[in-house]
């Protein structure tokens, strides 16, 4: 029997309107769904497991298995955590669920959200719906893919450094890092606290925003956050009148993006003019000399603290020993992968004693810099525009081996995650085959306005998010 609809060309707000109507059921749809994944998924390897459908009225979500989940083993991708799970629902997850929305699955990620392409899952890598050899960017390439694939109307990611937009721009989806601050971190699984945000990932501009509006807000159990200033906004129309576009020379010019990649973007850029917008170059120097070097500071120091309290006796399996010291390095060297090791190894050495000051405290200082220069730029412009990744997806085990290359993926994405600022992926194009991701930077709850430029602009550009290979 065929399924009642077709999940690879479906957005959420089409799925929504089909509940609504009447037309397809919520079992209905979350069986579609659970189907395509038993047919596609295990090329793919999007999901760590799924869920049987729940009592919401509404369609299904998929969500980064960093987001706690309420009777739903919650792994962070990671030996450490295998068969923690959680007693409660992290504050996304239960504003999903509030909404109505039917949990489908947890998705893949790189362990504790720490990589650029997902192979650093302790469960295994995901793959790229449009090239199953690439890699579907990191860490949150389970969501993307899942997204990509059809496996989901939308997801939940998280993104540090990048680890939204980059995935959404290797797999040809919308995806959203929002204002730090303006989503709940309450039951998300720590990596740098103060990076780290939760955000959307879907088909169009239209259906990220939707997502949005459910998860954002003021929450009383994460004293981070803040109130929006003006209600999430879908956005409607295809004239950009009146826009001022920013495009930083840096961030359009830096070693490594590839010809393709620049092609796509400068085409994109070129449509904002066609659409009304006013477009102007801008200098943002220190983002790129030293964004990268600055986030491999802060992020890693964070992260030794945060992991921290994973030493076998709270959280996941635990090793013998014949003492407590012995026990907790067993289980750390048993449970962790080489990369959160190697974050963890260089975070603790940051915040030493003798070397806190000349490492993390000097890389606090240039972030502050990093953020002026953004500010700075936002005072002439709506928003800055430009490449999300400086390449399209490369290819599986090309980069494991080099963990600087793999850094480099996040070149574009670092500096505006320090400033803590909203980021937008769009898809604009394809090089070689393969999906480009434009980058819009906006300032601090500046969401609105990604909304109204990315859909303008995706309306233009007609980009055809169902991968090639499977259409």
């Amino acid at each position: 029997m065929p399924p009642v609809v077709d999940t690879l060309r479906l957005t959420a707000e089409d799925a929504i309107g089909l509940v609504e109507r009447g037309e397809v059921s919520p079992a209905e749809l979350h069986a579609a769904y659970l189907e395509a994944i038993e047919a596609r998924d295990g090329e793919l390897h999007a999901y760590l497991r799924t869920t049987e459908l729940g009592d919401g009225a509404g369609i299904p979500i998929a969500l980064k298995d960093v987001i706690s989940t309420k009777g739903v083993e919650t792994t962070a991708g990671s030996k450490i955590l295998s068969g923690y799970v959680p007693v409660y629902d992290a504050t996304v997850a239960a504003r999903c669920k509030a909404a109505g929305l039917n949990l489908l699955g947890k998705t893949n990620t790189d362990e504790f959200a720490m990589g650029s392409s997902t192979e650093n899952s302790a469960w295994g890598p995901t793959r790229n719906p449009w090239d199953p050899s690439r890699v579907p960017g990191g860490s949150g390439g389970g969501s993307a893919a899942a997204v990509s694939a059809g496996l989901a109307p939308w997801a939940l990611g998280s993104d540090t450094g990048g680890s939204i937009k980059q995935p959404s721009a290797l797999c040809g989806n919308v995806g959203l890092r929002p204002t730090y601050g303006s989503v709940s971190r309450y039951g998300i699984v720590a990596f740098a606290s103060s990076l780290d945000q939760i955000g959307p990932v879907a088909k169009t501009v239209r259906d990220v925003a939707l997502l949005y509006s459910i998860i954002a807000g003021r929450d009383p159990h994460d004293s981070t956050t803040a109130a929006l200033p003006e209600p999430v906004r879908v956005p409607e129309g295809d004239s950009l009148t009146g826009v001022r576009i920013g495009v930083p020379v840096e961030l359009n010019e830096a070693k490594g993006i590839e010809a393709g990649v620049k092609r796509e973007v400068q085409g994109a850029i070129a449509l904002a003019e066609e659409l009304g917008a006013e477009v102007g170059e801008c200098s943002l120097p220190l983002s790129v000399r030293y964004g990268l070097a600055c986030y491999y500071l802060i992020a890693p120091a964070e992260a030794s603290s945060n992991l921290a309290r994973y030493d076998g006796v709270r959280y996941g399996p635990r090793a013998e020993g014949a003492t407590y010291r012995e026990m907790v390095e067993r289980t750390r060297d048993e449970g962790f992968g080489d990369e959160p090791k190697r974050r963890i190894m260089l975070g603790t050495y940051a915040l030493s004693a003798g070397y806190y000051d000349a490492f993390y405290g000097q890389a606090q200082r240039v972030r502050t810099l990093i953020i002026r220069e953004h500010r700075e730029a936002l005072e002439r412009f709506d928003l800055l525009v430009c490449p999300t990744s400086p390449t399209v997806a490369f290819p599986v085990g090309e980069r494991i081996d080099d963990p600087l290359e793999m850094y480099a993926a996040d070149l574009l994405t670092i500096p505006s995650c320090l400033a803590g600022l909203p980021g937008l992926n769009i898809p604009c194009g394809l090089a070689d085959g393969l999906p480009v991701g434009l980058q819009l930077i906006g300032p601090q709850f500046g969401e609105n306005t990604l909304f109204r430029v990315g859909h303008a602009l995706e309306q233009a550009i007609g980009f055809d998010t169902v991968p090639e290979r499977l259409r």
